[in-house]
């Protein structure tokens, strides 16, 4: 069964409704912070793999729009990145920077544990590791046909996939709890009078038809000049996914245009565009999970199930013990953990959804919106190709 575009974004608002109303609904949900899009979608993608399963019917999505709404969503968050935040988030960025590289070795180190275990080359730990969950699925794409040929392994490409999915969905459920956790244990609140980055709490917040108009035009400036500064990338040997320079572009607009022309209405820290955030990450989420075929998975279940709980057992306390507390114990250092959480098991867009789950519900935390997405969408990918390609070496 073939989905057309707009087949396609009807069964993700539905997903999206499916979401919020079983959030409402299940007190577990809104105590740990378990965004929409994740709940809605991993029902969605158990529905349509039981279809699979009783009548041989696979369902198909077009996903072209998914892609434009992950651009549309990351230039929103370089819109909202001020400099002055930026800098005041400089050491917490430096910080975790530090850290998350320490953490892709004792990620490494743990799956390449669990595959001696399970009586699997070690080799697939990594590729279960790192690869597929700190770069997700398209680290996993690109780098299963190099261990397949490497080191003889036929299915690294499901194994990879295998691995990024669930720790897609993994990450959006546990980054939530560990805030929760953090904010109750330590008594902590915002102490920001910014508004939120992603989404608003409060549903009188002024939107109107012009402020729409002008966050889609300076929305389209910014892609306009990601898309420049990524050509111009490409032609110097470097590539990055689309929504990094985009995001750049955000920053350069909302750090230069308002300082000249002081007079524009510019949207950083408006309700507007907080909220064509929120309804880009939303859709893209659910997107993206309703069309997960988890029937691919089934004959790697057992290994994978049990390198997927010691990952999310070592990334719990790593977040909870040196996270935390290596970026000051404050509310600020809670909201990055349950980002970092989604950020190590699944990717940066759960990341986010797990940060405006929290935000809305505790307060806004503008450092971890410039912190997170810059360690996941271009420090992360270059340090993680390093270790990978060491890791291989030392497994040879």
């Amino acid at each position: 069964m073939e989905l057309d575009s707009r087949q396609t974004i009807i069964l993700a608002v539905l997903v999206l409704f499916l979401g919020r109303f079983l959030n409402g609904k299940i007190q577990f949900l809104q105590k740990y912070n378990i965004p929409e899009p994740v709940t809605g979608g991993v029902i969605a993608s158990v529905l349509f793999s039981c279809i699979y399963l009783i009548f041989d019917q696979s369902v198909n999505f077009s996903l072209k729009q998914r892609d434009i709404l992950l651009v549309i969503f990351f230039t929103c968050v370089g819109l909202s990145a001020r400099f002055s935040t930026l800098l005041k988030g400089g050491k917490a960025l430096i910080t975790l920077l530090i850290i998350a590289v320490c953490y892709l070795f004792i990620q490494n180190i743990t799956g390449v544990g669990v595959a001696l275990l399970t009586g699997l080359p070690p080799q697939v730990g990594v590729l279960g590791s790192s690869v597929s969950l700190s770069g997700g699925h398209g680290t996993a794409i690109a780098w299963a046909p190099i261990f397949a040929e490497s080191f003889n392994i036929d299915n690294a490409m499901e194994i990879g996939i295998a691995c990024a999915t669930f720790g897609l969905v993994l990450g959006g459920i546990c980054g939530g709890p560990i805030a929760n956790h953090l904010i109750n244990k330590h008594q902590l609140s915002s102490s920001s009078n910014e508004q939120l980055s992603v989404g608003f709490a409060h549903e009188e917040e002024k939107i109107t038809v012009n402020t729409i108009y002008t966050v889609l035009l300076i929305l389209c400036i910014a892609i306009g000049i990601g898309i420049h500064l990524h050509q111009y990338l490409q032609t110097l040997g470097i590539t990055l996914p689309i929504f990094v320079p985009c995001l750049f572009g955000g920053i350069i607009l909302t750090n230069t245009v308002p300082l000249v022309w002081k007079s524009i209405p510019w949207p950083s820290g408006t309700p507007t565009l907080a909220l064509i955030s929120d309804f880009s990450l939303g859709l893209f989420l659910a997107m993206s999970l309703m069309s997960l075929q988890l029937w691919t998975l089934i004959d790697l279940a057992m290994p994978i199930l049990l390198l997927l709980l010691a990952q999310v057992l070592v990334i719990t306390l790593f977040t909870i013990f040196i996270v935390f507390k290596a970026l000051g114990k404050n509310y600020d250092a809670a909201v990055i953990a349950s980002g970092y959480a989604g950020l190590g098991l699944g990717a940066t867009p759960t990341a986010i959804a797990n940060m405006t789950a929290v935000t809305k519900k505790y307060g806004a935390s503008p450092q971890a919106f410039i912190v997170i997405p810059l360690i996941g969408a271009f420090f992360i990918d270059i340090s993680n190709a390093i270790i990978i390609q060491w890791f291989m070496n030392w497994l040879v």
